[in-house]
């Protein structure tokens, strides 16, 4: 079973700035004459940590990594100000034009998944092939079993602690109760519902409980951005149309795509990953059998690193 690369650091660190006020953290990892790679992480508003990294050959690839607006390094922090799908869209692309890139390849998990999937479809001659994880297809449907009902029949006891900082009379639409919070001047208020939602996701994102997962999840700087930034975004339907996604697959099909997904993923369920194969049929599809949402989880990483290894080969 294939493994994480070695830690590596970073030869380049940067800002761009996005307009709106917005400076988007950049950094360039691995060999500067690699192929060029980029890593779209998930939330949206979760940021990029340094085992990112470690999902590439390092001798192989040109690694850029990139906190959305609002998370992360990207200034100002957990701002929701001209935050939405198609500014972060347009912010890849500054990332690639300002890196002089010409073409590269997606990866993606999660929100990350759906952020690859819309830059693709806008910009499919800038894409080289997607290797996308945890397929999550932001429709109200997907939304509604998180944080809404579906989920909390799996995790109840899980459920209590999410549900707990929203009054009985605020529970049918969980997702603008805790909006309402997070985005108050109460900074207790706003600072408990994040922990509560981010915690939340937390728990659920592994088959078996992982501690280092939890404290991670828990860390006040990413629960506040990831909370925030989650639930604007879920409000406004992720500033999509419905089913965008699977409505413009015919932009994509052309392009070479893995999609992993583990099989007992509570975040986003399996049946995301088969509606989007359906519409991507000369698509890959990993369905890992012992394995949740997280990339982290053995069978997942090992997809996953094969998959960038096999991407290697064939775009040397």
């Amino acid at each position: 079973m294939l493994t994480l690369y070695p830690e590596i650091n970073p030869y380049c660190e940067q800002w761009i700035g996005a307009g709106d006020g917005h400076r988007i953290y950049v950094e360039q990892s691995g060999n500067p004459k690699g192929i060029p790679v980029l890593f779209v992480h998930g939330g949206p508003g979760g940021g990029c940590a340094p085992q990112h990294r470690c999902f590439f050959d390092p001798s192989r690839y040109r690694i850029v990594l990139f906190d959305q607006r609002g998370c992360g390094r990207s200034t100002p922090h957990a701002s929701l100000e001209a935050n939405h799908s198609a500014a972060l869209v347009d912010d890849m692309e500054k990332i690639r034009t300002a890196l002089g890139i010409d073409q590269w390849l997606l990866f993606g998990g999660s929100w990350g998944s759906t952020l690859s999937l819309l830059y693709a479809q806008a910009h499919a001659g800038k894409v080289l092939g997607l290797i996308l994880r945890g397929i999550f297809l932001c429709r109200d449907q997907d939304v509604q079993w998180f944080y809404q009902h579906g989920a909390n029949q799996l995790f109840p006891d899980y459920w209590q602690d999410y549900e707990a900082v929203i009054p009985e009379a605020e529970r049918a639409d969980m997702v603008s109760a805790f909006y309402q919070r997070l985005t108050s001047s109460n900074e207790i208020a706003r600072m408990s519902a994040a922990k509560a939602w981010s915690v939340w996701e937390g728990r659920c994102s592994t088959l078996n409980p992982r501690h280092d997962a939890l404290e991670y999840f828990s860390e006040p700087h990413l629960a506040l951005a990831m909370a925030r930034i989650e639930a604007h975004y879920f409000v406004n339907k992720g500033f999509m149309e419905p089913d965008q996604i699977l409505r413009d697959a015919d932009k994509i099909t052309h392009l070479p795509t893995v999609i992993v997904h583990g099989r007992y993923d509570v975040i986003c369920p399996l049946k995301q990953a088969l509606e989007l194969h359906a519409v991507l049929p000369r698509a890959e599809l990993h369905i890992v059998r012992d394995a949740g949402h997280s990339a982290f989880e053995p069978g997942i990483t090992d997809n996953l690193v094969r998959a960038t290894n096999d991407f290697a080969r064939t775009l040397a």
